[in-house]
């Protein structure tokens, strides 16, 4: 027998904004029974969604549980920044690029992950707000954001992808604001409101027949007589297959220790804008930015529920215990007014309404963690600060494997080696903030 204590619960600071704006939401129950059934996927983010879907279009008369330890949107999925990229965005690069044959692959890849929840938005009628094709700016306010932009520009170029590259007025008639010097936009990016689209998957999965429970945390998984059962609280769930979701938190299931980082990112989201700051603002109604520097600060106008709003993200900590505080989001929001003013000064007396952080896994080598980790258990898990893609992309590709359904974006995944160790303590922890710190320090006006 195979018994897997969970040794803790993942903790992200402050409620995220995206749901927080969106009416109440319809609770789903909680798990109160024991429950057998013929596949368990076990979180309810980019992955677990997607690997709940891509189970029932391969077996549309099996029984599928969902678990999820929060309420649906209040984890990492409901904290995204809601880019789900197509192009290659490894953020341990200086311009995003990697080797032109691996981002083909990956660029493939993501273009068949926004093309699977292109198509759950359509057929769960979750509508534009939720889920949209509009593309994104890689944003630059310093010389050395334009060139790494401009290196960017290249390596697109010599991958065949459409880009163009946006000079200081183009950025002021999109934004408003005379901050940015350029800018380099790419189409194919999918913008979500990440609350909105996974409250849409889990209906749209409910409504398929898929059992969805939410606020039941699994706190231990035990293999016998060829099935498992996953442990909440007062019920557990019995299943011959179980596909672990959880990004970071698969660590706590005692998989691939030592060979993940845990980073908390902070965001913060502005109160509505009223209809006189919004013509002193100017620009167009949507935009989408991503800094030239990936250690730069990441920005959104929205409009739609809650009203139109700007959200900022920067602000990087380590946290190899998967759990960040709630005592510096004071700091974090006061740091994130900085950055937004010092981008629209026109908005002097607009203050950020909500402040949050959620988990980033990224693994040293930038790969997934991914596979069979023990006998029917597969995990979909490690997305390298690209949760609404990759995640996306590991849950289908889990399922896949799962159900023995060989496809070449799988056989690529199954290719790739495990996520590299990490030095020992307090090395990691000394290098790692070490780097997060220079890496701020050298973002200079793209923070």
């Amino acid at each position: 027998m195979t018994a897997i204590r969970v040794t803790c619960q993942a903790r992200d600071p402050g409620p995220p904004a995206w749901d927080a704006i969106l009416s109440p939401a319809p609770a789903f129950p909680v798990l109160e029974d024991n429950v057998v059934a013929d596949w368990l996927v076990i979180g309810a983010g980019f992955a677990g969604l997607a690997a709940a879907r891509r189970l029932r279009q391969l077996h549309p008369k099996a029984s599928i549980v969902l678990l999820e330890a929060r309420r649906i949107a209040e984890g990492p999925v409901g904290r995204n920044s809601g880019f789900m990229i197509d192009l290659p965005h490894n953020l341990a690069s200086d311009d995003y690029a990697g080797a032109p044959d691996s981002d083909r692959m990956q660029t493939a890849m993501n273009r068949s992950a926004i093309s699977f929840a292109r198509d759950a938005a359509s057929e769960y009628e979750m509508g534009g707000e939720a889920f949209v094709v509009s593309g994104k700016t890689n944003v630059a306010a310093s010389a050395k954001g334009m060139r790494h932009n401009l290196a960017y520009a290249k390596h697109l170029g010599t991958l065949g992808e459409a880009h163009e590259i946006l000079d200081h007025r183009q950025m002021r008639e999109i934004c408003g604001s005379d901050y940015y010097r350029g800018g380099l936009y790419t189409p194919g990016t999918a913008m979500l409101q990440p609350a909105l689209f996974a409250r849409g998957m889990a209906q749209g999965l409910v409504s398929q027949g898929v059992k969805v429970f939410e606020n039941s945390p699994v706190v231990a998984l035990e293999r016998s007589a060829g099935a498992w059962s996953a442990k909440a609280s007062t019920a557990s769930v019995q299943s011959p297959k179980v596909i672990l979701a959880v990004n970071g938190h698969v660590e706590s299931f005692g998989f691939f220790k030592r060979r993940l980082m845990h980073i908390c990112l902070y965001a913060s989201m502005t109160r509505p804008l009223s209809e006189d700051e919004q013509r002193r603002l100017g620009g167009e109604r949507l935009w989408a930015f991503t800094p030239a520097d990936p250690m730069g600060t990441t920005v959104r106008k929205i409009a739609g529920t809650g009203g139109p709003r700007i959200v900022v993200r920067n602000r990087f900590t380590w946290n190899p215990a998967r759990c960040a505080e709630e005592a510096g989001l004071k700091t974090i929001g006061r740091a994130h007014e900085k950055t937004f003013h010092a981008r629209f000064a026109m908005l002097g007396d607009v203050d950020m309404e909500h402040s949050w952080g959620g988990f980033l896994c990224l693994s040293r080598n930038n790969v997934a963690a991914f596979g069979e980790v023990d006998e029917g258990l597969f995990s979909a898990c490690c997305q390298n600060g690209l949760g609404a893609a990759r995640g996306t992309l590991s849950g289908m590709l889990a399922a896949d494997q799962a159900s023995g359904n060989e496809t070449d974006h799988l056989r690529y995944m199954l290719a790739q080696p495990q996520p590299g160790r990490l030095p020992p303590e307090p090395v990691a922890s000394i290098g790692a903030n070490a780097v997060m710190r220079w890496g701020e320090f050298r973002a200079g006006s793209e923070l």
